[in-house]
């Protein structure tokens, strides 16, 4: 199927007498006739659902969806982005080991990556989005295992350079992860530009209704961990609790998602509801419409706020000039996002007082959903980082993140020219 059947039909395909929507399974648990049955289960012998915490068949139908949008071999659906790039670095990192991350990332995943993770044991040195190959490279440790970057990074709007990325990373013989939230599978599919698995804050444009917070992990199937056996032993050597099943000669290309379902989810239990899952999959359903509208909006916001005198500087990837337009052009040829970051000329009070004069433009926490928002990252979503760390992340002072929606547009302008005028 095309990308546009998949959203609308992907993941679920009734038999006779099933419901034709994706059924809601409301259930814990789920009964089998024998031990033995059940026993198989455990020890991953055979499929089969028998705790929601683990899998779910609502869940599973969604995460089926997203994995064909992205091209995947196989994917799995959790609470949270967070709990995406979490199970992403700790499936395949443990104590002692090291990888290296675009600094240019959404400043809770820079905490987690930063903070959180070093409790752990697992380091991580941050790179600049726009870094050189040599610098990128300078950056890798005998230890390291992973290479991490958003494709458009928030809230700075920075565009990650994929293929270089990808080179560089398996030229070290690790796995390259791609958090797609901001681009979507709609305007990028990370895996056709080289890397391995991709992450997403389902949150995002993917539930597009600010209704279910989600994240999903999936993989391409296309990293070799056997050739690369001694760097990744939780897959490719035997799992005492799983009785020395070693996952990638059980489960080949499925290996990394079944070892994050078995090991990760079975001991941090970061599931989705399958009430979210259905909401999510309603929002999926319409992301190759919405995509597009939130593009072209935000493109012509971003050429209107370019020419106001009060707009100090702009980043979006669709204005020719900007810093990332040739690699958007290469990357993501139908649009890249809804998202602009822009500065007002004077202080950091004028970029506050100018958002508290808005009207139907929302100040959330929020980004990337049907209805226009904006946010103040340094005083808001970023507020734990210094301004050193703000200024590595690609966040100014000044930044004003903007969420363009997909309302009428002359309605957008007229709410943000009002407020620049007062």
């Amino acid at each position: 199927m095309k990308r546009d059947t998949i959203c609308v039909q992907g993941g679920w395909q009734p038999k006779k007498g099933e419901p034709r929507i994706v059924p809601i399974y409301q259930s814990t648990t789920f009964k089998y006739d024998n031990s033995e049955q059940m026993a198989r289960l455990f020890d991953l012998e055979d499929s089969g659902y028998f705790y929601s915490r683990l899998q779910n068949p609502t869940v599973d139908a969604v995460a089926a969806k997203i994995t064909a949008l992205e091209g995947g071999v196989a994917g799995m659906l959790m609470s949270s982005g967070q709990a995406a790039n979490l199970y992403a670095i700790m499936n395949i990192c443990q104590a002692g080991d090291h990888f290296v991350s675009s600094a240019a990332i959404y400043g809770g995943t820079y905490n987690l990556f930063a903070v959180t993770l070093k409790k752990f044991g697992v380091d991580v040195t941050f790179v600049s989005a726009d870094a050189s190959e040599e610098e990128i490279q300078a950056a890798f440790q005998p230890n390291t295992k992973a290479l991490f970057g958003e494709t458009i990074s928030n809230p700075g709007v920075e565009v990650l350079d994929i293929e270089m990325y990808a080179r560089i990373a398996h030229r070290n013989g690790v796995p390259l992860i791609v958090d797609n939230t901001f681009a979507t599978p709609i305007n990028c599919r990370p895996f056709e530009w080289g890397a391995d698995i991709v992450t997403h804050s389902t949150t995002k444009y993917m539930d597009g209704h600010a209704t279910a917070v989600g994240g999903a992990l999936i993989d391409s199937g296309n990293f070799d961990w056997e050739a690369h056996a001694e760097k990744y032993p939780g897959l490719t050597q035997p799992d005492e609790s799983y009785h020395g099943l070693t996952y990638t000669k059980a489960f080949g290309k499925g290996a990394f998602i079944t070892k994050a379902t078995a090991q990760l989810m079975r001991d941090l239990g970061s599931s989705m509801a399958p009430q979210n899952a259905f909401l999510l999959n309603l929002g999926l359903e319409t992301l190759h419409l919405r995509v597009p509208r939130h593009c072209s909006n935000a493109q012509a916001v971003a050429e209107w706020l370019a020419a106001r005198p009060e707009v100090a500087w702009i980043h979006y990837p669709g204005l020719k000039g900007d810093k990332f337009y040739d690699l958007a052009q290469k990357q993501l040829p139908d649009g890249s996002c809804g998202v602009i970051a822009f500065g007002l000329k004077g202080s950091r009070e004028d970029a506050i007082a100018f958002m508290d004069r808005l009207k139907f433009i929302s100040i959330v926490t929020h980004v990337a959903d049907a209805r226009s928002c904006v946010l103040h990252p340094a005083s808001h979503t970023h507020r734990q980082l210094s301004d050193d760390q703000l200024r590595e992340a690609g966040v100014a002072p000044d930044l004003i993140r903007l969420s363009v929606g997909i309302e009428d547009l002359s309605d957008i302008i007229a709410d943000l020219a009002q407020a620049l005028d007062k």
